[in-house]
Parts: structure tokens; sequence; C-alpha cells
């Protein structure tokens, strides 16, 4: 018989509630398929409730779709997601959108984030970037009127237009000022 210890306990109980409640390789897909079909939910989510940005997205050289971010904060405060860049519908690369933020920071949200960016220059200035930050690197146009306004391609007259979307929860100061986006491979 072998003596239970506390630390071995917990070695078997960790991986039996692990074993529960994920699901094998064969049933999970790959990394870049859930991102690809979070993202066409998100795609279809921004057509159908901000008017114009259907007609953005076929005027942009690229569209990078974050979907479902999550942003928590309490005094200090982070986001993180992961979506992808769409160059002509097809999904080019796949990249990590990161936050950190400190100060007046509460609760918890998740929404999705789209960057229409519109010039070649702008397209190639954020593939080539070793981490892109928003508000740093572009010239970028933040639609403040989110889901509730319209998008119109002449009231732009920056490379790179931000559109937040489909907000879920409440938190205190919800800006994006800083965001850094990496590359990920998937």
């Amino acid at each position: 018989m072998i003596p239970w210890t506390r630390r071995g306990f917990l070695a078997v109980a960790g991986g039996g509630l692990a074993a529960c409640t994920t699901r094998p390789a064969s049933l999970q897909g790959s990394a870049g398929a859930r991102i690809d079909a979070a993202v066409d939910t998100a795609l279809l989510e921004l057509f159908e409730r901000v008017s114009g940005s259907e007609q953005l997205a076929a005027q942009a050289q690229g569209v990078l779709i974050i979907p479902n971010i999550t942003q928590l904060g309490f005094f200090a405060g982070g986001a993180y997601g992961e979506g992808a860049l769409r160059i002509g519908g097809a999904t080019v690369d796949y990249f990590s959108l990161s936050a950190i933020s400190i100060g007046f920071t509460f609760g918890a949200q998740a929404y999705n984030q789209a960057l229409f960016i519109l010039s070649p220059e702008a397209l190639q200035d954020f593939r080539l970037a070793d981490g892109w930050t928003l508000g740093v690197d572009g010239a970028v146009t933040v639609n403040t009127e989110g889901a509730a306004g319209s998008l119109n391609t002449a009231s732009f007259n920056r490379p790179i237009v931000e559109v937040v979307f489909g907000q879920r929860g409440l938190i205190a100061d919800a800006s994006l000022q800083g965001a850094k986006y990496s590359r990920i491979y998937r």
C-alpha cells in the first residue's frame, strides 16, 4: 500500500480533472481553424451591425479581425485576444493582441475588434513590424460611434480604421491605445 500525501493526492486529482475536462486531440481541431471560425462569426456580426463595414472591407488592402478580446481590470488591467489578418477574404497571418493598463480600470468585458488597413504601405508596415503597436506605429482613425455608428470611407483620412464592436460586460476605461499586435503561428 502506498501512503497518500497531499502532493500525491493533488497530482492524481488534478490529472483526473484534466482528463475529464479536455477533449481528445482528434476532436479539438487545429488552433488556426478555431481562430478562423471565430473570425468568420465576428465578421458576420460586424457586417450585420455596423453600416458600411462590408463596403470598407471590400476597399481595404487587408482586414485584421480579433474576436473575443477579453479585458479585465482592477486598478491594473490587461486585454488579450487572437485573430486573423485577411487579404482578399483569405487568412494570410494570425496575430495576438495584448494590452496592459495601470490606473482607473475596473471591471471585465469581451469584445471584437476590426482593423481596416486601407493603404498598401500601411499593410506592408503592419506585416513587417515586429510587434506593431496601436496608436504608436500607425496613423489610426477610431470609429468612436461603435456598432451604433456607420462607416464611410470618405470620412476617414488615415490609412488604418479601428472598429470595436460586440461589447459584452462592463468596464470603466475600455481604451486600446497602446495595444500591441504580434504575429503568432497556428
